[in-house]
């Protein structure tokens, strides 16, 4: 079973998760087991779309971005309480290891036994985590756009389909602070269109190695949130973003990138 990232110090151990900090919207790394390029196929990146749907069906998992890699995912979700996060965790890695090793007579571990969540905060800094998202695979080099690689949420939030949306354009227009689903779209192709600009292929470890991200009033409260387990914290500034850093070598310590011959149905390097 995937759990969230665990963090201690001599003495303690404790789980930060999105359960310590209700309501916050989550971003969500999970790499698969020893870096192995158990996603390379388009089939198995389909098999993990479809239970992401499934998660939103069965438990209203509210999706706001995601991309599946090669060897890891991304997924951007605001936390809705009763535990929905952490079941749609569950049935999302479950079932997609479950059926990948039953094709491939497998066995073993397929992911890594934790996932790795950063509380994000709203407006400016959710669209930079957004924006962040769906220029994985720009900086990976394997495609020049972010509409060019299929299995992400950049198409839908462009595009949505009339059946099986996996967004919730509506949640993540309110949270970037957008009056509707149009503006939305005129916006994120603002965005992606000015970071294709700037040609930014370096990989920013604030997204993904911190407790929490955003704005100094944002991270502050997330420490006092935490109370206890808060102590020690400190807040970190990196130009205009602010971030609680773990106490811990963060997840992506042991992520280290990887290059060979890309396509998109058989790629063997990926962004973080």
């Amino acid at each position: 079973m995937p759990r969230a990232n665990r963090h201690s110090m001599p003495g303690h151990v404790w789980h930060i998760t999105h359960r310590s900090l209700p309501g916050h919207i989550w971003h969500i790394t999970h790499r698969c087991h020893k870096q192995e390029f158990l996603l390379k196929f388009s089939r198995d990146r389909e098999r993990w779309c479809y239970w992401l749907f499934q998660a939103k069906k069965r438990y209203g998992l509210c999706v706001l971005s995601y991309i599946v890699t090669s060897n890891h995912i991304h997924l951007l979700v605001m936390d809705t309480g009763e535990n929905v996060i952490s079941r749609s965790m569950q049935l999302i890695a479950g079932r997609t290891a479950q059926e990948y090793n039953q094709r491939k007579k497998r066995k073993g571990a397929y992911w890594e036994d934790r996932y790795f969540a950063t509380a994000m905060d709203t407006d400016e800094y959710l669209a930079r985590c957004l924006i962040y998202i769906d220029m994985n695979m720009v900086r990976a080099g394997v495609v020049t756009h972010p509409g060019k690689w299929k299995h992400s949420a950049y198409h839908e939030i462009q595009s949505p389909p009339k059946r099986y949306r996996i967004i919730d354009r509506v949640a993540l227009a309110s949270l970037l602070g957008l009056k509707d689903e149009t503006h939305l779209q005129v916006h994120h192709q603002e965005w992606v269109d000015d970071a294709l600009s700037k040609n930014n292929g370096q990989r920013q470890k604030i997204w993904s190695e911190g407790v929490a991200v955003g704005s100094q009033t944002f991270v502050e409260n997330v420490i006092e949130q935490l109370g206890t387990k808060g102590k020690g914290r400190s807040v970190q500034q990196n130009a205009n973003l602010y971030q609680v850093k773990e106490l811990t070598s963060a997840y992506t310590t042991h992520f280290g990138a990887k290059k060979g011959t890309l396509s998109q149905n058989f790629d063997c390097f990926t962004s973080k």
